[in-house]
């Protein structure tokens, strides 16, 4: 089963900083992302953009994580090879990340067998996000982007909700749109299984009403 959004890109993001100015992370309130409201993470965003020395951000469209399904490729696999992208661009020293895979060691393995140089350290664990703050600072900057993106998606589809499948504003608004165009919108994760399901409801399955006519 897939988790995460079924409306939207994931946004992944890696940021580095000097070793001797990670204490201050803390002291601007870095902490686990989703303990963040929108407001401050947007505040922290622009924090962490101008105090870092670094950072990259790579946005992974609805399209491309569903074409990852031709290629046989995992969603794991497709966030490895995407931090690893990051990862080889800016190039640090000692690397904490979260893991996305259920073996952490497995998971720090696989990112370093992709990466063409050989950093010091690989520090793979899972809720990383709560534990490490420099883990806390990349998520709190990717959580930032993807509500931006999403304001501006609320511009050309009205409002959602949050986009997730918990989210009974966003199954609804994905009912309604199948329903009124017999499709799922471009920014639907059409390899979702809730995406799949209301496909199959509101556009495959013929209603007894369509031979009434």
């Amino acid at each position: 089963m897939l988790k995460g959004s079924v409306l939207g890109p994931m946004v992944i993001c890696g940021i580095c900083f000097i070793e001797s100015n990670l204490s201050f992370l803390p002291e601007i309130g870095v902490k686990d992302s989703k303990k963040t409201s929108p407001h401050k993470r947007h505040q922290l965003a622009e924090i962490l953009k101008k105090k870092c020395h670094s950072l990259k951000i790579i946005e992974i469209s609805a399209q491309e994580i569903d074409e990852r399904e031709l290629k046989k490729i995992t969603m794991n696999r497709l966030e490895e090879l995407k931090m690893a992208e990051i990862i080889n661009d800016l190039r640090p020293d000692i690397i904490y990340i979260d893991a996305a895979d259920v073996n952490e060691e497995r998971f720090g393995i696989s990112i370093m067998n992709l990466l063409d140089y050989k950093p010091k350290e690989i520090i793979s664990k899972h809720k990383a996000d709560d534990t490490f703050p420099i883990v806390s600072a990349s998520s709190i900057v990717a959580k930032d982007r993807r509500d931006t993106l999403i304001e501006k998606m609320y511009k050309n589809y009205g409002f959602f909700g949050s986009g997730y499948p918990s989210d009974i504003r966003t199954i609804k608004f994905l009912r309604n749109y199948a329903k009124k165009y017999k499709k799922v919108p471009k920014i639907a994760r059409k390899s979702w299984s809730t995406t799949k399901k209301i496909i199959n409801e509101e556009v495959s399955t013929k209603k007894i009403t369509d031979f009434l006519n």
